[in-house]
């Protein structure tokens, strides 16, 4: 990959929202998404104007005896209860259930997905293509309904041995907890208590340490995997003025190969740049200009961010795709239509950007990146499809 071009200056058009947030917060609860209103259901969510790519019912074919290729794409369809298998050609392979609205999901080496849904962890072998097992949450979360404030889990990571999962679960009007499934016995064994709304969960590099990324509490919860205690780090470089109203909280981070730091991007403007050991962040400069959601790191350090569109269309830019190498240079691809999350292919080229959005406004598909060239392409992929992962 070319290195890209130098970061411009940062703008500074949210300091003046943080400010008036908590008006917001009577209307917004959550603060994510291109405009006001209540968080949608996943029924009920209109969809992007522009191309829409048809549902995974029209699917490619590949024989029944053969295995999932590598290179083959893995979505959650939180608007459908199933996972997609896509082919990064020719679109949607095959679906299967999986359980009420997924959201998050992790893939092991053994080729065992670990599908974070609104009342259990789906697990599915993505060689063979069928959910080979259900664990449900010890975590009281109400009903499993769908919508952007459900119940249940969100983020989901393996640790890097395979030997647990770790699934955030979130708890509506409360707290989260953080739980820990052995992969062998397929039970969970913990869980933790951590912040509120746990988007992501990321594991370090050597294992030792769980992170929950909370979207309404502004902060991260620090998890020792050998103890699970827990202890909470604020992450909030414009305040926390606004409450649960807020649009200006933490949503993903990605680990740094480098030195283990936590990579938090907010509003395409300030990248927090978190120690989990000490507890103390940097803030560098971002150039997109846009309310940022998903991101993924590769293993040279490059920073893949998504944009999902303006939170003040008169003063932000729209939807966008970052790309950020480790020294803080920037590319930054316009996208059509808001995006929820990112992966990379194997050597570092092309990037998928799920269309699916924890708000209103999402289309179903994958807008499919050239990092060299800058051209896009839209691809089928499921409904409402938020995770993603590279097979």
């Amino acid at each position: 990959m070319r290195a890209p071009r130098a970061a411009g200056a940062i703008r500074t058009s949210r300091a003046a929202l943080a400010a008036g947030s908590a008006l917001l917060g009577a209307a917004v609860l959550a603060g994510c998404g291109t405009g006001g209103g209540s968080g949608d259901s996943a029924g009920d969510g209109a969809a992007a104007s522009g191309p829409k790519p048809s549902r995974a019912t029209a699917t490619a074919t590949l024989p029944a005896q053969e295995r999932t290729p590598e290179g083959t794409l893995l979505v959650a369809d939180f608007g459908s209860d199933t996972v997609t298998f896509v082919d990064p050609e020719r679109g949607p392979v095959e679906s299967v259930q999986v359980g009420k609205a997924p959201y998050g999901l992790a893939v092991g080496e053994d080729g065992r997905a670990w599908v974070a849904t609104a009342d259990a962890v789906a697990v599915v072998d993505t060689r063979t293509r069928e959910r080979v097992d259900r664990i449900p949450y010890e975590t009281e979360s109400g009903p499993a309904t769908s919508g952007e404030y459900r119940g249940g889990g969100m983020g989901i990571a393996l640790s890097p041995d395979g030997g647990h999962a770790y699934v955030g679960v979130n708890v509506p009007d409360g707290k989260g907890t953080l739980e820990v499934i052995d992969t062998g016995t397929r039970e969970v064994t913990d869980t933790v208590p951590v912040g509120r709304r746990p988007f992501d969960v990321d594991v370090s590099k050597d294992g030792r340490e769980v992170y929950a990324t909370n979207h309404d509490s502004f902060d991260v919860t620090v998890v020792r995997a050998d103890t699970l205690k827990p202890r909470r780090i604020e992450v909030a470089p414009y305040g926390t003025e606004g409450g649960l109203g807020s649009w200006l909280k933490p949503h993903y981070a990605a680990v740094r190969p480098s030195d283990g730091k936590l990579l938090l991007p907010f509003e395409g403007e300030k990248l927090v740049v978190l120690d989990p050991r000490t507890g103390e962040s940097d803030i560098e400069p971002m150039t997109a200009d846009t309310h940022q959601h998903g991101a993924r790191i590769t293993r040279d350090g490059t920073l893949f961010a998504v944009g999902t569109g303006p939170i003040d269309p008169s003063q932000d830019e729209g939807p966008s795709l970052t790309v950020r190498t480790e020294d803080g240079e920037e590319k930054v691809f316009p996208l059509d239509g808001p995006h929820e999350d990112v992966a990379v292919s194997e050597d570092g080229d092309t990037a998928y950007v799920t269309g699916g959005f924890t708000r209103d406004g999402y289309w179903n598909g994958i807008t499919v990146v050239d990092v060299e060239s800058g051209d896009t392409r839209r691809l089928a992929a499921g409904e409402r499809p938020l995770g993603i992962a590279v097979l």
